[in-house]
């Protein structure tokens, strides 16, 4: 068959997680996983929940790639790599065989025209490397913010991009359709990916953007507790102007992000989210100043525009900020005027 007739094809493979991103991609719409596959012509030659191979077949199809027998364009990885115990792999083999699953993916990686860590556990690490990690887990080519993982840093596919990291907690569905899409038609390029290597069709937004809550940030009206409507950044650990994503303008099902939901932002797209050192629903201070400030901007600015702010806050948001539901309403101007 010649290169041109030739369907690209993807291969997914999940090692050390929960399978969260597999549970979120199925959810894709419009389009949904499989229109998007179809319209793409992207064959998919295997996926742990989508797949009937048995065991067998899919050990013969995987080393038929290493041996170079079939050709693979797009490998995908869910999960981190278990190096443990001590650097041998020997924590996770796949089922009936017992190669290390580390050494499976490491060679297909090197026969795939493109590798794309799907979560931010294969692209970091992510929470299968948290405390201790006594699984050695790590992401296929960062070790949490470091550079390296299992293919290594200087690692660049045959279309010289490095792993592309669709990192997330779990992912949005449409950040991996959509990258799936460009590499299947050879548009992602080197100046589609930020300095994570994530690509920036969402990483250049901020979660910030599109916060129904953003009435309340502007003015410091702040949360007190999980249940009340106000800003959760000064209190209660949002972390939602500094994390790179797009949750709010490209809501998950149609209609839901976490900050929607009434929790705070904990920027699992970040490498190390996983670890920020306190806990994810509290807001560490110094000399009552939030640490996580907003992207790009100076402490002392920050400080001059909250006491303003505060100094300015109706007194709508003043009460809704602590209450689980609206108790105010916004005013009428016109209303007032014609009542004067």
């Amino acid at each position: 068959m010649s290169e041109q007739a030739r369907k690209p094809t993807l291969l997914w493979l999940q090692s050390g997680g929960c399978g969260g991103c597999s549970m979120s991609l199925l959810c894709a719409e419009s389009p949904d996983l499989f229109t998007t596959m179809e319209s793409a012509g992207i064959e998919l030659l295997w996926h742990p929940s989508l797949s009937e191979h048995n065991n067998e077949d899919m050990r013969d199809m995987l080393q038929s790639i290493v041996d170079g027998d079939m050709e693979l364009d797009i490998l995908c990885l869910e999960g981190s790599v278990i190096q443990g115990p001590d650097g041998t792999g020997g924590f996770h083999r796949m089922s009936g065989d017992s190669r290390p699953m580390r050494d499976w993916i490491n060679d297909i990686a090197q026969k795939a025209k493109q590798v794309i860590a799907v979560g931010n556990c294969a692209a970091y690490g992510g929470i299968t490397s948290a405390g201790g990690n006594p699984s050695e887990a790590c992401g296929l080519q960062y070790s949490g913010p470091k550079p390296g993982g299992l293919l290594g840093e200087e690692y660049r596919c045959p279309t010289g991009l490095p792993v592309i990291n669709i990192a997330g907690c779990p992912i949005h569905p449409n950040w991996v359709v959509e990258t799936m899409l460009q590499v299947a038609n050879d548009e992602m390029n080197a100046a589609d990916l930020d300095e994570l290597n994530r690509p920036r069709s969402y990483a250049d937004h901020l979660v910030h953007h599109g916060c129904l809550r953003n009435e309340y940030y502007e003015f410091k009206a702040s949360a007190e507790k999980l249940s009340d409507l106000g800003c959760l950044m000064e209190h209660m650990g949002c972390m939602g102007t500094q994390a790179h994503a797009d949750c709010n303008t490209r809501l998950w099902n149609g209609e839901g992000s976490c900050l929607r939901g009434g929790y705070a932002c904990i920027n699992c797209t970040a490498a190390g989210f996983e670890e920020p050192g306190h806990n994810f629903h509290q807001t560490p201070k110094i000399a009552g100043i939030p640490i996580g400030l907003p992207t790009d901007m100076p402490k002392a600015w920050f400080v001059a525009l909250a006491s303003l702010s505060k100094a300015a806050t109706p007194e709508r948001l003043k009460e809704n900020a602590h209450a689980d539901h609206i108790k105010v309403a916004p005013g009428d101007k016109n209303k007032n005027r014609e009542d004067t």
